[in-house]
């Protein structure tokens, strides 16, 4: 079997959360302090002025020199403009963002509140707080599980007026979500994935590759059980539309169902409703596939991609 790609990290590195006491004014000056030096650097060593950068933010020399010193609450626009002008990587855009949360002493999705509907800025903290979730899709990878590449002809389907900044944003909140779910034992995550999602093209064959190497590589890991709904199984009523059910620990509702439609989302509480949801859940998860015939069917799909041409 050919070399698989190189898998997303499972973890974001932190280097600040040691130094940085959150939630205090302390912390949010130095994490601004700290930011602003590492634009100035990073605009030094491209032998930039001020007054080159300056628009990029829509503003004045002064301007710059402000958020440079700390001297002003940064905001996330004019930040992630710089930082995108300067062509950082994307470790260095992990420290942006990263000092963008404390400086700003908010939830990290709330860097993307300008791409992020508010229901999905819900399910997002929701599943920092559960302890397992369910996930059944019949078209598309989920996106706690597609890789950059994966996602951005995605978002690039169903936001095709959207800009390339626009795009990107959306591509690293996905990224962002993904390297926070899979850090710690919890949530524990069981993913139901039609069949079909592994043979529907999303870009071209090398897109596929990887994000079925990814699929093959997220598997291994201990939390993280995918199963594949066979076709030729010929299970029936299985939902026309993707659910999340997500359980909490207690000290709060215990659980609830996530159902997004295209212009909104449903979160489910009530009772008979939730038992519906779980049932057919339940069901689709007696259908489907082995772990072990699901990593099989799996690789088929990965070797097709792998004997197409790009």
């Amino acid at each position: 079997m050919p070399a698989l790609p190189e898998p997303l990290p499972e973890s974001l590195p932190d280097p600040l959360a040691q130094v940085l006491p959150l939630g205090s004014e302390q912390g949010r000056a130095a994490a601004a302090r700290v930011l602003g030096q590492e634009l100035r650097g990073w605009r030094e060593a491209r032998g930039l002025t001020l007054r080159d950068v300056a628009p990029v933010i829509r503003g004045s020399v002064s301007k710059i020199s402000r958020l440079e010193r700390g001297e002003s609450p940064p905001k996330a626009r004019d930040v992630l403009d710089l930082a995108r002008h300067y062509g950082l990587d994307e470790e260095e855009m992990r420290t942006v963002e990263r000092l963008l949360e404390h400086a700003q002493d908010c939830e990290w999705y709330e860097q993307y509140s300008d791409v992020t509907p508010t229901f999905l800025k819900r399910l997002i903290q929701l599943e920092g707080e559960a302890q397992e979730i369910c996930v059944y899709e019949n078209l598309v990878v989920p996106g706690i599980l597609q890789t950059p590449a994966y996602a951005r002809h995605m978002v690039r389907a169903v936001m095709p007026s959207a800009s390339e900044g626009e795009m990107e944003r959306v591509v690293q909140l996905r990224t962002q979500r993904q390297l926070r779910l899979m850090d710690g034992e919890v949530p524990r995550l069981t993913v139901l994935l039609d069949q079909g999602v592994l043979q529907r093209r999303c870009g071209n064959a090398e897109v596929m590759r990887e994000q079925l190497g990814h699929l093959l590589h997220a598997g291994t890991v201990a939390k993280v059980n995918i199963r594949i709904l066979e076709m030729s199984w010929g299970y029936s009523a299985a939902p026309p539309y993707p659910i999340t059910h997500l359980k909490f620990a207690d000290g709060g509702p215990g659980e609830l169902a996530y159902v997004e439609h295209i212009n909104g989302a449903n979160y489910v509480t009530r009772p008979r409703a939730l038992d519906d949801y779980r049932n057919a859940l339940s069901n689709l998860r007696k259908a489907a596939a082995s772990r072990d015939r699901s990593r099989e069917l799996i690789e088929e799909a990965l070797l097709q991609y792998t004997a197409d041409t790009p």
